[in-house]
């Protein structure tokens, strides 16, 4: 049978990653890059500014799997396109770490250097910021994104996320892009917090969130 490009180079890494200095050399090309800080919520124009950071190298083997424009061709793939450039560090550093775990990415990310993965987030910081289509609309999900639940203490996910979806930056502490994210990897990641199984929001603030939710609410979320 033959082999899906992912699965064959999958299993070329689990040999023991048999050529580590190729494999970091095809990822990145090295560059500088200063890492987004501030002690303000900053203003829409000024994380426009501040998204990307300063360093725009090619993301090499990445854009097999998230694309050339940061829009991945699968479902079960994010879409990093507009991204925060240092939302990304961070999570490439905890694959790294071992503060968030996943079969591929903790290998893809083994041998990152600071460098390395500052060149990633900026590159995929500066695609055109990922958009849906409008399609999946669904109005228990966009109460609760929208308002919360107070009775249940569920905060508005707009409160961090913005009202649509495009993230934010408060002080050292950076709220991600979703709105236009993939729904079967945002569901999976709803999923993964309320189960414990990733445990890597600052402060565990999504493991609190989620164990909160019911299942019908983390599908109407997604959509």
């Amino acid at each position: 049978m033959q082999l899906s490009l992912l699965k064959l180079r999958t299993a070329c890494y689990s040999q023991r990653r048999f050529n580590k200095r190729w494999t970091r050399s095809a990822f990145f090309i090295a560059g500088t890059f200063a890492l987004l800080a501030s002690g303000k919520t900053m203003a829409a124009g000024d994380i426009a500014a501040q998204r990307i950071g300063k360093q725009q190298s090619d993301a090499g083997h990445c854009q097999e799997c998230h694309g050339a424009d940061g829009n991945s061709t699968d479902a079960k793939i994010p879409n990093h396109a507009g991204q925060y450039a240092a939302y990304l560090v961070k999570q490439l550093s905890d694959f790294q770490s071992g503060a968030r775990k996943h079969e591929i990415m903790t290998i893809m990310a083994e041998d990152l250097s600071a460098t390395d993965m500052a060149d990633i987030g900026a590159y995929f910081a500066g695609r055109k910021i990922m958009q849906g289509d409008g399609g999946g609309d669904n109005p228990l999900g966009r109460n609760l994104f929208i308002n919360g639940d107070q009775a249940r203490n569920i905060p508005a996910c707009a409160g961090c996320h913005g009202e649509s979806g495009k993230g934010g930056i408060a002080g050292n502490v950076i709220y991600p892009v979703i709105g236009g994210q993939r729904k079967v990897y945002l569901r999976s990641q709803l999923i993964g917090w309320k189960l414990g199984e990733r445990k890597n929001s600052p402060g565990g603030v999504m493991n609190k969130i989620t164990e909160l939710l019911s299942d019908d609410e983390i599908e109407a979320l997604a959509d």
